[in-house]
């Protein structure tokens, strides 16, 4: 009799772990993905893309790659991958200069980057 309870507490309990696992693939599975063209209509080159969790400081690699965004071009971010609901966009101007945005996940944004966009500079 106790043998047979714990064969079947042990039983539950793989099952659970073996549902838990499935439920975590699933979830990962559907890690929402969105388009992000970026406008560049001011004057400077964009040298460099990244991506950020909003709220922090975590930057990944450089987005674009080799591509440089002159002005009066654009650059289409594709399957950009959102753990969350927002995700923010940093770029790098020829000067060394960040702007940044933050867009909803799941949605296709545009983000134009004109002359009069705020530019850290870092106390330049």
């Amino acid at each position: 009799m106790k043998n047979s309870r714990i064969n079947r507490n042990l039983s539950h309990f793989v099952i659970l772990c073996i549902a838990m696992f499935a439920l975590a693939a699933l979830s990962s599975a559907r890690t929402a993905t969105t388009s992000v063209n970026i406008v560049n209509n001011s004057n400077n080159e964009i040298r460099n893309v990244y991506l950020s969790h909003v709220g922090a400081d975590d930057w990944g690699g450089n987005q674009l790659g080799n591509t440089v965004i002159s002005p009066g071009q654009s650059f289409t971010l594709s399957n950009v991958a959102c753990d969350q609901q927002q995700v923010k966009i940093i770029s790098e101007d020829q000067d060394g200069c960040f702007s940044s945005t933050i867009i909803n996940c799941g949605d296709n944004a545009t983000w134009t980057i004109t002359n009069n966009t705020a530019r850290d500079c870092g106390g330049n």
